[in-house]
């Protein structure tokens, strides 16, 4: 899966930043590799999201709320990421990952990770 482009909203992939889930990115080749990076953001819950998230979980269906809180910090996670590869000098990431835990029943932590490197399109 490549995200080149493909995210809405604040896109740290939009200047042409190449961020891939796999080892190599197809019609470009890798000339050099800077090593691991990654980006990391830790949402804290709310109170009444919580309570009301419960009453969901209890009646069924999507639990929009965390959902939405989710997603906003996968994207915050994926731009701190990119951010520490730009300042190696990479112009990408490859086997891009997330990871997401429990802070300490306090909130909840997402990491985006991966291996910054220097790609050229093949010609």
């Amino acid at each position: 899966m490549d995200y080149v482009g493909e995210f809405g909203g604040a896109n740290p992939t939009a200047s042409g930043f190449v961020v891939t889930t796999t080892e190599n990115v197809p019609g470009y080749e890798v000339l050099e590799t800077h090593g691991e990076v990654f980006g990391l953001t830790v949402r804290s819950r709310n109170m009444f999201s919580d309570i009301g998230s419960g009453f969901k979980s209890i009646l069924g269906g999507e639990l929009k709320g965390l959902s939405k809180a989710l997603a906003a910090s996968r994207e915050e996670a994926l731009t701190r990421m990119v951010d520490q590869a730009k300042t190696l000098g990479a112009n990408g990431v490859v086997m891009m990952r997330f990871d997401v835990s429990d802070a300490r029943d306090m909130g909840t932590e997402v990491c985006a990770y991966g291996t910054a490197v220097t790609v050229r399109k093949r010609s």
